[in-house]
């Protein structure tokens, strides 16, 4: 995917991808925070939605010496996420949806139960997750509250996401949700009591990251939390 055949031209680097992206190999090159590490070089692999880059960089180690590493990352941009929850009744609002990386690495079914989630694309976080969250469950959100900001898989995804939560109640339901079918979306909107959702992560019903991160921070120190 990295290479056009017309004169060697690589596609996303030389001439547009599927996105019109053009010189993706240019992301890190001029990285300088870090004294210990010296960017060598970049390399695009793929670009056929996201990016999959090799970047090479000499590494110093806390003994002096000095090493030189390969790396792939695969940029997706970066995304939020948001707890809807329903404190007077002790419900949550969740979405069932199909993941396929999950479905070959040993998942029964595939079918995940989540938070409600999307990219950023060119919104702000709050922004986004306002949109996402109406796209996916029909919930328009009024206050909306920061929990936390993470790396989901530093070793390999470069994706920083953003974790929200937000009262909801029936008033606040203003479409069907299920997501935007032009986009390949097929989300069942599902509502469980927070505590149902809690023992789902002890059953392995719940396996999903973000939304495990989610219900916890809400039953410790968020709106289910004991004293509250």
């Amino acid at each position: 995917m990295g290479t056009d055949n017309s004169a060697g031209a690589r596609i996303g680097v030389d001439v547009p991808d599927a996105r019109g992206r053009v010189e993706l190999d240019r992301e890190g090159r001029d990285l300088v925070r870090n004294a210990r590490v010296r960017i060598l070089g970049v390399e695009v692999l793929a670009s056929d939605w996201h990016v999959l880059r090799k970047t090479t960089y000499e590494y110093t180690r806390l003994d002096g010496s000095r090493s030189i590493e390969h790396r792939e990352t695969y940029d997706r941009g970066n995304g939020a996420t948001v707890l809807l929850y329903d404190l007077e009744h002790r419900t949550v609002l969740l979405v069932r949806q199909f993941r396929y990386p999950a479905y070959v690495n040993d998942h029964a079914d595939g079918m995940l139960l989540e938070a409600p989630a999307g990219l950023l694309d060119e919104d702000d976080p709050a922004t986004a997750i306002r949109r996402e969250a109406e796209e996916e469950t029909g919930v328009t959100i009024g206050s909306l509250e920061h929990v936390l900001t993470a790396y989901m898989s530093p070793g390999s995804v470069t994706e920083v996401l953003y974790f929200y939560a937000a009262p909801y109640t029936d008033a606040d339901r203003s479409g069907r949700g299920g997501g935007l079918r032009s986009d390949g979306e097929d989300l069942e909107v599902t509502e469980l009591r927070f505590d149902d959702a809690l023992a789902g992560i002890r059953r392995g019903d719940i396996v999903d990251a973000k939304t495990i991160m989610l219900l916890q921070w809400a039953a410790l120190e968020g709106p289910f939390a004991s004293g509250s």
